[in-house]
């Protein structure tokens, strides 16, 4: 498990970005859709992008791989993002958190994965939540988000025709469900070993029984400031977050508890 640290130097100004090296260039798709209509389409060039904070459509960006700068700050101009935004965005890894900005509220969540049974690899995630937008920022190229695409495709539903807010609580609550099959193949896998362990004990077991038990670990350490983020965004006096989506984003913390419990 572990992260390339991207921290801007000792002494930098805020809103300077250390982006990581070998980050991929971005990869942008939009998403515009309302309760009866949808439209998905790639972004080759962001100035496709300036209308969208000032139409009364509902948009989701979709932003994949964090390796070009000048692309990021031209987003955050079109979408006035304060610069610690872009800040904390590219700063790998920053605590899972939840911030409340002027016209927009940031969420950095990290996306779990099992590679094999000895691995966990971790991505950064920040979702900025506007008035009629919604942006994903990942580390990487992923699918992780194809089940909320789907749920958007399907017709008028809740997704549909509520706002912004809800989108993101689907975005969130889908990246916290792919926890459950990691934690259930560690478990199982721990059981597993815990047996040969006392049936035919050696060093090669005892040496994998100690990694999955520091998976984990490390696991548990990543979901409890989930955890926090999300009851931060319970809280009153989130302009972005409406009082019907906290309802919503009650049961993602719900979903949090069981994972760390």
């Amino acid at each position: 498990m572990g992260f390339t640290k991207t921290i801007p130097p000792i002494g930098a100004s805020p809103g300077t970005l250390s982006i990581a090296e070998g980050a991929p260039p971005p990869r942008i798709s939009v998403t515009l859709y309302s309760e009866h209509t949808i439209e998905e389409r790639a972004v080759y060039d962001l100035e496709e992008l300036v209308s969208i904070p000032h139409q009364p459509i509902k948009a989701w960006v979709d932003i994949q791989g964090t390796g070009d700068e000048d692309i990021l700050r031209r987003i955050g101009e079109i979408f006035s993002l304060h610069r610690l935004v872009l800040e904390d965005i590219v700063s790998v890894p920053q605590r899972p958190k939840s911030e409340v900005y002027d016209n927009h509220h940031l969420l950095i969540t990290r996306i779990l994965t099992l590679p094999t049974n000895d691995t966990l690899d971790v991505e950064q995630m920040s979702t900025v939540v506007g008035a009629n937008y919604v942006l994903t920022f990942q580390e990487k190229y992923g699918s992780i988000l194809n089940p909320v695409r789907t749920r958007l495709r399907k017709g008028p539903g809740l997704i549909r025709n509520a706002g912004p807010d809800y989108l993101a609580h689907g975005i969130l609550d889908t990246v916290i469900d792919a926890y459950y099959p990691i934690l259930e193949t560690l478990g199982d896998s721990l059981e597993h070993l815990e047996d040969r362990v006392m049936e035919r004990p050696s060093a090669k077991t005892l040496q994998r029984l100690t990694t999955i038990r520091h998976i984990l670990l490390q696991l548990r350490r990543t979901l409890w400031p989930q955890r926090e983020a999300v009851q931060h965004i319970l809280r009153e006096g989130q302009p972005m977050i409406s009082a019907q989506s906290r309802v919503y984003f009650r049961d993602t913390l719900d979903h949090c508890v069981q994972v760390t419990e």
